[in-house]
């Protein structure tokens, strides 16, 4: 049976392929917006990110997982590198800097949610032009 022909869920269930949704600049790079605006009653926002390097940033609210699913790379981690690679899991709790080095694609889990509003820049040291 295709799901085309399948009962639709349940309002509180979702099931969304990536393709069903816009690719959109963000932060990091690139995003799809698995689970976020607009939809409702879910613990957490889901994004698949395509990161080519991000510019360092934080969250005042949002807790960040990061699931490296494919590339190689770093994370900086409040002016600290880590190498990442698939299958590695980081834990980003409110107020850490973090960025990246390299082209890798992440599921990034944002807790309660992600919102640019809640996205900031640090400023550059004194001398340092942005």
């Amino acid at each position: 049976m295709t799901d085309q022909n399948r009962e639709p869920l349940p309002d509180n269930l979702i099931l969304r392929h990536q393709d069903e949704v816009m690719r959109e600049p963000s932060a990091c790079g690139y995003r799809y917006r698995l689970l976020s605006e607009g939809d409702q009653d879910v613990a957490a926002w889901a994004h698949a990110v395509d990161i080519d390097g991000a510019r360092p940033h934080y969250h005042k609210r949002t807790t960040e997982l990061y699931y490296v699913l494919a590339g190689n790379g770093r994370v900086v981690l409040d002016g600290e590198e880590r190498e990442v690679r698939p299958g590695t899991m980081i834990h980003i709790p409110p107020g850490v800097v973090h960025g990246a080095i390299g082209r890798m694609r992440v599921l990034v889990i944002g807790i309660p949610h992600i919102d640019d509003s809640d996205v900031f820049y640090p400023s550059p040291p004194a001398g340092e032009s942005s």
